[in-house]
């Protein structure tokens, strides 16, 4: 409020200089008014923090002026990062789609197979895939894809070769990344 034309000058000092000669008082005095005004913003800025967690600086400039305290948004934002304030971030939360029980397999081949995507990194630099079909039951790998990138169609190309050579599974099972 003090400095609110404070933009106008080259510095704080001649901007504390310049509204010390229209109110009529010494620049050192107006300076340590504003020092301690800062001050005890920011005090009440970091009770304010402690107890509405969850309130950033903008909300926490509108508490401090329903309080009275004579300051901008601006102000309240470099006091806010002088404290090292900060709003966290909450993670979120991965909920459980029902109750997860085993899926019952029959003890004979191709009762099911499992879809698998494994990646690594060449030394050059460049990232590939490998997609892995394995049988539960017989624990074999029935195919090992390597490539850069495998499309839908790719996968779909090779599902379809694997049921022509060794006949159809009773179910695929894909973990999706988990």
């Amino acid at each position: 409020m003090v400095l609110d034309g404070a933009g106008q000058h080259d510095s704080r000092w001649s901007a504390i200089v310049s509204i010390s000669s229209k109110i009529g008082c010494a620049p050192q005095t107006l300076n340590e008014w504003v020092k301690t005004v800062e001050i005890d913003t920011g005090q009440r800025l970091r009770e304010l923090a402690n107890q509405r967690r969850r309130f950033g600086y903008r909300r926490l400039f509108v508490l401090l002026r329903r309080d009275g305290a004579p300051s901008g948004i601006n102000r309240i934002y470099r006091l806010y990062r002088e404290e090292g304030l900060l709003v966290r971030k909450r993670r979120a939360r991965r909920k459980a789609v029902g109750t997860r029980a085993p899926i019952p397999v029959e003890a004979r081949p191709n009762a099911r197979w499992s879809l698998d995507f494994v990646h690594d990194q060449l030394a050059c630099g460049r990232r590939f895939r490998i997609l892995n079909v394995v049988d539960d039951v017989t624990r074999e790998c029935l195919a090992a894809i390597p490539d850069t990138s495998i499309s839908g169609h790719r996968v779909a190309r090779a599902l379809t070769a694997l049921i022509d050579r060794r006949g159809r599974p009773g179910m695929i099972v894909s973990d999706n990344g988990t």
